[in-house]
């Protein structure tokens, strides 16, 4: 294998590709990335792969000259921080047997890598045995993907809500996640193609994330295939300077019931302007700490008042004026860490904050097709 690569492009995908390594693994080939060099047409590619037995991507760049065509297997964080150090506009990559040899300008560098048949191979789009396959924009699954991950939990324990539900039926998609303090849910209504049954499964936080990065700024069309094991997505089509597959495993174990945990009747209904509410928020959260994290909420016709306190630290009030209220007033504390991440990453200027007491959850609403339930905290 020999070809010449665009350094600013090669950089970019292999800090993509490096995503889906593993950090750590007994097996070796794990940690590598797999750059497989074609030439068809007189166009030349260079395809970049990894997998940590979890997540799989490979992603693929025309601004190559294949020189011949090929492949090799090399440690991916060698690859990396050498192109990221290098500033010559173009690098030379060239194998020989299980060497790599990577030249810039002044520089020559040879890295030792390992057999490219100890690779595993890359799903490829359409997944074999895919359940569905629809498609929707860069922005829509975005769109989807931001206001739902952030409440996925964390704890490694709690196997089943450490991804995000995807649930399509016909042409209405949603996804939904939770860590049991709090429950972001994200609708749309698919745009593209739609073919196949209904389909429901629990994708890694760490899939979408790197979803999440693949898919820029622009806006362009992603296919997603699910089957009874593994989701798949597909960036891009041939001749596009940029595309990439992306594929992984599901999260096992059943989701719990999420519908059930949507208040259903709240008899406290406030609008705000959504960036008023957040700002107050964060200003209120400036006089908290670890043991009295929490910002009491005193709603009624007139306004929102904020107040916060923490010993040795001092007390904050601020006052958010109210769009519209319906109910009686009431006081209620929240965790304001869990408030302003649902407020950044809702879309429209307008929110909705729906209550009933205050040992009940809250309901935060954002036009039609998201809502945030979250649980309040003691401050007494």
């Amino acid at each position: 294998m020999k070809v010449v690569c665009d350094r600013p492009a090669l950089l970019e995908a292999v800090n993509l590709v490096s995503g889906a390594v593993a950090a750590r693994s007994p097996k070796p080939h794990l940690t590598c990335v797999r750059l497989t060099a074609t030439k068809e047409g007189g166009v030349g590619t260079l395809t970049l792969a990894a997998t940590d037995a979890e997540v799989s991507l490979r992603l693929a760049t025309t601004q190559v000259d294949v020189q011949k065509p090929g492949e090799a297997l090399i440690p991916a964080d060698k690859l990396r921080q050498i192109v990221q150090a290098e500033d010559d506009s173009t690098l030379t990559l060239e194998s020989d047997g299980d060497v790599v040899n990577i030249r810039g300008g002044d520089a020559r560098f040879k890295v030792f890598g390992f057999p490219a048949s100890e690779h595993p191979a890359i799903p490829d789009f359409p997944a074999k045995g895919a359940k569905g396959v629809f498609a929707l924009t860069t922005g829509e699954l975005n769109g989807l993907v931001g206001r739902t991950i952030f409440a996925a939990a964390r704890e490694t324990s709690r196997y089943a809500i450490n991804g995000v539900l995807l649930k399509r039926d016909g042409k209405k998609l949603e996804m939904v996640a939770t860590d049991g303090r709090r429950l972001a849910i994200a609708r749309a209504t698919l745009t593209g193609a739609a073919s196949g049954e209904q389909a429901t499964c629990i994708v890694p936080t760490k899939a979408l994330n790197l979803v999440m990065k693949l898919m820029g700024s622009s806006d362009q069309p992603v296919r997603v295939a699910v089957t009874d094991s593994q989701i798949v997505f597909g960036f891009g089509d041939e001749g596009d300077a940029r595309r990439a597959t992306l594929a992984s495993n599901l999260v096992e174990g059943v989701f719990p019931p999420y519908e059930d945990v949507v208040p259903k009747e709240q008899d406290k209904k406030a609008a705000f302007d959504r960036d008023m509410l957040m700002s107050g928020v964060r200003r209120a959260a400036l006089l908290t700490n670890e043991e009295s994290r929490g910002v009491r909420l005193e709603l009624n016709k007139e306004r929102l008042r904020l107040t916060s306190r923490a010993p040795e630290m001092g007390e904050s009030e601020i006052d958010v004026p109210v769009s519209t209220f319906d109910g009686e007033a009431i006081e209620i504390g929240f965790n304001p860490a869990f408030l302003t991440d649902a407020l950044k990453v809702m879309q429209e200027s307008q929110v909705v904050m729906e209550l009933k007491a205050p040992n009940k959850p809250g309901l935060i609403r954002s036009g039609n097709d998201f809502l945030y339930v979250v649980m309040p905290v003691n401050l007494q």
